[in-house]
């Protein structure tokens, strides 16, 4: 299935027009997409049902992030209601979970947990604005937070950044 939220805009993920910001900001920044986790979340939802899971994963974080609504607990926990209330298998008492293990870690401790179980970041990019070659920009949020994450925990930072 092939979704795209530039349909919807309003952010500067989904709207070339607005430019992605290289400075921290105060309150929620332009780089949120509306309700991108409400979307991906519902399409699991639905998909779980389907295959009869009773789980679902997400890794979103409420410590070390940008300040998106749908990154926070108690997101998490009324989606998770909203579930039980929305779909035939909770009516049913077939009860689904949402889980989101690293809700109330640091990035420092991500990165840590993620090297502990073989998690090969050289692999992995976390840049707003990566170029074709999957070379970070070092300079956005996205970007600030990895390398801050990385720091804290005292390990090398093997993201590839086209400023350096």
């Amino acid at each position: 299935m092939k979704l795209d939220l530039t349909a919807f805009g309003g952010s500067a993920l989904t709207d070339a027009s607005i430019a992605i910001p290289e400075k921290a900001s105060s309150g929620i920044p332009v780089t949120y997409v509306p309700a991108r986790n409400t979307i991906m979340l519902s399409l699991a939802l639905a998909w779980a049902e389907v295959l009869d899971s009773k789980d679902i994963f997400i890794g979103v974080n409420a410590v070390d992030y940008s300040g998106y609504p749908d990154c926070r607990p108690e997101y998490v926990e009324a989606f998770e209601s909203m579930a039980n209330l929305a779909t035939k298998a909770g009516v049913e008492g077939k009860r689904l979970a949402l889980h989101a293990p690293l809700i109330r870690l640091s990035k420092s401790e991500i990165v840590k947990l993620g090297t502990g179980l073989g998690v090969d970041y050289s692999l992995t990019v976390s840049c707003y604005q990566a170029d074709p070659e999957g070379r970070a920009c070092g300079r956005c949020d996205s970007c600030r937070l990895r390398r801050e994450g990385f720091l804290s925990a005292g390990l090398p930072d093997p993201t590839r950044y086209f400023q350096d």
